[in-house]
């Protein structure tokens, strides 16, 4: 009865959790009602059968262990394995919390990386943040028997995104205590209702060559603009800062500056750039956020330690819209580094720079460009107020 009791209590805590996320989702995203909408309707039906059978499942007693079931012969093991790494459709088998579990050559080039990295990292870290909510919505109804599901959605890393459709299968194999789910990739059934992914950069821009003379023109510039002095406020010089990066370097740029050493508590947002395209009031929403009250900068403004996220992970570590719903998924945000400003008397402020997902990730060799640039930065501030 308390194990029934338990399991209960987490399907409800994982249903509510992914309610808040469509939730959010539709309130960022309402161009995208339709996606968002068919896997509310699923958690709906879900709800329905879970409060009709709670009684029955709690009063039900256990009638002792399941029977054992034979074990697949080695040779069955191995046709299978080798049937599955083959397969020229990319599929990716998932475990009942959505980790990969295995993925096969075509599914690891599909995602842009080798195998070994994508084992083991949940599926939904690779789907770009604005599918994710109703994404996850499917694999829990899969997962408790609902039957298969077939899904629009977009996968997003390290400098490009892509529209795909999802086939959904729920897998019972008798050495595995829990289900598994099998995904298969291929291209869209229709045409995609979004706009597509910008065009990536070119492949010269791969060359170690081409890269290194863009960022020594960005440092080049960057020195210049900070040596002129000529702009008459500190912020206007900080907005200089940011458009400069914002064009050539990253899609969105956030500087916070620490005018009083009371630390990242008394940090103020002092320049705030974006694309041209970005929605009507999406800026003052970035803007309107306390430094100190989020992940990022609030680590590298109490630490002092720069942050590089290649992938974004988690789309709270900038801190939430007014309605609850993260910034760096309304972004769009696919990559992200922010570093610290450091002046002659320690951190004076960060420096957070976020690209969107249809573009090439941040590197080791951006970050450290980029922490030079924060270095000049917290040099050519002026002095804390005594």
């Amino acid at each position: 009865m308390s194990e029934n009791l338990a399991e209960l209590q987490r399907e409800i805590a994982a249903l509510s959790e992914r309610i808040v996320a469509l939730r959010n989702t539709h309130a960022m995203f309402p161009d995208d009602a339709q996606g968002t909408a068919e896997a509310a309707l699923a958690e709906l039906e879900y709800a329905e059968r879970l409060l009709g059978s709670a009684g029955t499942e709690l009063a039900r007693a256990h009638s002792g262990p399941p029977e054992p079931r034979r074990p697949a012969e080695d040779g069955d093991r191995v046709l299978l394995r080798a049937v599955f790494n083959e397969l020229s459709v990319p599929v990716v088998l998932l475990d009942h919390e959505g980790y990969v579990r295995r993925i096969n050559g075509a599914g690891a080039t599909q995602l842009g990386s080798a195998p070994g990295y994508l084992t083991g990292k949940p599926f939904s870290h690779f789907v770009d943040l604005r599918k994710r909510a109703a994404m996850q919505s499917w694999l829990a109804a899969v997962l408790r028997g609902d039957g298969p599901a077939h899904l629009e959605s977009r996968l997003a890393l390290r400098g490009w995104a892509e529209d795909v459709h999802l086939t959904l299968t729920r897998l019972e194999l008798p050495t595995e205590a829990q289900p598994l789910v099998l995904v298969a990739m291929s291209p869209p059934m229709s045409g995609s209702e979004e706009e597509g992914p910008a065009p990536l950069e070119s492949e010269v821009e791969d060359q170690v060559v081409v890269l290194a003379a863009r960022r020594l023109d960005v440092l080049t510039r960057m020195t210049r603009l900070l040596l002129r002095g000529t702009t008459p406020t500190r912020d206007l010089a900080l907005t200089d800062a940011a458009d400069l990066l914002a064009d050539s370097y990253a899609d969105w740029v956030v500087i916070d500056v620490c005018d009083l050493p009371e630390g990242p508590r008394a940090a103020r947002r002092a320049a705030v750039v974006g694309p041209a395209d970005a929605p009507e009031g999406q800026r003052e929403e970035v803007a309107a956020l306390v430094p100190g009250d989020s992940d990022i900068p609030g680590e590298v403004l109490g630490r002092g330690q720069s942050l590089l996220f290649p992938l974004i992970e988690d789309e709270t570590v900038l801190g939430r819209a007014e309605g609850g719903a993260p910034i760096l998924a309304a972004l769009g945000a696919g990559s992200l580094l922010s570093v610290p400003l450091r002046g002659s008397r320690g951190v004076r402020g960060a420096l957070t720079l976020i690209r969107r997902s249809n573009r090439a990730s941040f590197r080791l060799a951006d970050l450290g460009l980029i922490e030079e640039i924060g270095e000049h930065i917290g040099l050519a501030l002026p002095p804390r107020p005594q």
